[in-house]
């Protein structure tokens, strides 16, 4: 596990679940809101963030969490040694962006840029919720399905098992380190 994609419906817990796995196996994580976005919420040109995806992706250690756009989702997939894809019930997704919506006012989301639009964001979330649903997950299922006799293939499908992957890779880097 060197290359390790992170990606799903919006509201997946992906920041979170990205951070503590950075934080176990030592990868440098790259949160592609952060990269797509300034603080405040701004958009960067679509070729600097296709640049800096490129130069992310021609290291040689990564997490990378998010979607980022069409243009970099599938070279990232295929660069990727291991697949994490978050695939929970349509309704946890729904209540987690609006669970974030409403704690956002107190505390920044985890993953989203400085001083990010709490509302006018999570509207985007739920737009992306539907088309996502409609028109992405299909295709995840079937690029993991593929991709499971060539890479690192972890498909979570509800919330135990969010915890229970943690787990399993924090006892596999403990387990290595002997």
């Amino acid at each position: 596990m060197k290359k390790v994609a992170v990606f799903g419906n919006a509201g997946g817990g992906k920041s979170t679940l990205s951070q503590k796995l950075s934080q176990i196996t030592g990868l440098p994580l790259h949160v592609l809101d952060k990269i797509k976005f300034q603080p405040g919420g701004a958009a960067v040109a679509q070729e600097d963030y296709q640049q800096t995806h490129q130069q992310i992706l021609a290291t040689d250690r990564w997490i990378i969490d998010g979607f980022g756009s069409m243009e970099t989702l599938w070279p990232r997939l295929d660069e990727a040694d291991t697949l994490v894809y978050v695939d929970l019930p349509l309704y946890v997704h729904f209540w987690w962006v609006t669970k974030r919506l409403i704690t956002g006012y107190f505390q920044p989301p985890e993953g989203w840029p400085q001083n990010s639009p709490i509302f006018k964001s999570s509207l985007s979330s739920y737009r992306a919720l539907w088309l996502c649903h409609k028109y992405l997950t299909p295709k995840y299922r079937e690029c993991i399905q593929q991709a499971q006799s060539t890479k690192n293939v972890y498909h979570i499908r509800s919330i135990q098992q969010i915890s229970q992957f943690l787990e399993l890779i924090e006892h596999e880097t403990n387990f290595s380190d002997f």
